[in-house]
């Protein structure tokens, strides 16, 4: 399952009530065009990601089947490792991180808030993924307020994650200029 904070949880009956009219159905079509353009533009090859995760066979999993799509793959096993990992590339060196919740010597959301904290530009907005067990609302919230991108909950459909994939390092690289 795939929860991002940009998409709208409100039905229309419930914005017809708070007195919310529907937006222009142009728009609509337009960020379905943008979304389309993002999914099929985007080719895999030599993207790199960083797989944080601490266990050994959900490790291996993950990097064979991002491998298989084309991504290349570095691993860290808890989020210490993943932000030195970080603070020591280069900058744009890698394109997303998929980010495992509950791991020793630090988790995934502090692992994720030293990320954002750090004196780069390109970690701004270098998409950082929940790949996560943890799938209540307030685990959800809580990774969106470190700074994730979006969450994803174990197990996780696999069209799900390339799309999530697609989509945040689209957008990471027309931000970038490097599409």
């Amino acid at each position: 399952t795939l929860y991002e904070p940009d998409v709208p949880a409100a039905s229309e009956a419930e914005d017809k009530e708070k007195g919310i009219e529907e937006s222009d159905p142009t728009e609509k079509e337009t960020d379905k065009a943008v979304d389309s353009e993002l999914f099929i533009a985007l080719n895999p090859r030599g993207k790199r990601l960083l797989i944080v995760e601490d266990n050994e066979m959900n490790m291996e999993i993950a990097c064979e089947l991002l491998e298989d799509e084309g991504f290349i793959t570095e691993c860290a096993v808890n989020g210490s490792e993943a932000v030195r990992m970080v603070a020591i590339s280069d900058s744009g060196y890698y394109d997303a991180i998929l980010m495992d919740l509950r791991m020793p010597v630090m988790d995934g959301l502090e692992a994720t808030r030293k990320i954002r904290e750090q004196e780069r530009e390109d970690v701004k907005d270098l998409p950082i993924i929940a790949l996560t067990a943890n799938a209540f609302k307030e685990d959800i919230d809580a990774s969106l307020e470190a700074g994730m991108n979006a969450h994803l909950a174990k197990p996780t459909d696999t069209e799900a994650l390339y799309r999530t994939l697609r989509k945040y390092i689209g957008i990471y690289d027309k931000k970038r200029g490097t599409e």
